[in-house]
């Protein structure tokens, strides 16, 4: 793999990600993710649509992104 990596999350009060830690130890928005996934900038990733409709991030290598370390 060439691309960065999502190494950690930044939950808010509401327990939803939103920002990632990169394996090159930039912090990154969701949406700024999703884009960087999208260009193959980030790697590991899996883009999908969700029930409702909106475009969603998932970890190739695990089921969710529980496991990861949280930021601050």
């Amino acid at each position: 793999m060439n691309g960065e990596q999502l190494t950690a999350v930044y939950r808010n009060n509401s327990g939803e990600i939103i920002s990632f830690q990169t394996s090159g130890g930039r912090i990154i928005s969701y949406r700024k993710a999703l884009m960087e996934a999208e260009q193959g900038i980030i790697e590991g990733i899996h883009i999908y649509e969700s029930e409702d409709g909106s475009i969603q991030l998932n970890p190739s290598e695990a089921s969710s992104f529980d496991d990861f370390p949280s930021l601050y």
